[in-house]
């Protein structure tokens, strides 16, 4: 399984505008082919500041969501929203266990 996990900022003065095209991207992301969980969350100290956690079944199918229409939809959105200041890191995870 391959996990993503990070952050992105939004101009805080345009959420309001960003939250729909955010919502798009998670639906779409969510229904492709290998996508086992996919959300955004916003920081509840931080304006502006948004946490991602992505899990995909494995670097094939995370692949194919780097090329996929909706995600180079997104990204083109990016400078209307002021997106920017992403940190996400890829994690390769072995093993699962409850917690």
């Amino acid at each position: 399984m391959i996990l993503i996990v990070g952050t992105f900022r939004v101009d805080p003065a345009r959420l309001d505008a960003a939250r729909p095209a955010m919502a798009e991207m998670i639906e779409q992301s969510r229904a492709e082919t290998g996508c086992i969980a996919y959300s955004y969350a916003e920081d509840l100290f931080d304006p502006g500041l948004i946490h991602v956690t992505e899990r995909w079944r494995d670097r094939e199918t995370l692949a194919g969501h780097f090329c996929a229409p909706h995600l180079l939809e997104w990204r083109a959105k990016w400078p209307a929203l002021g997106l920017g200041e992403r940190d996400l890191k890829i994690y390769h995870i072995a093993r699962i266990e409850d917690f």
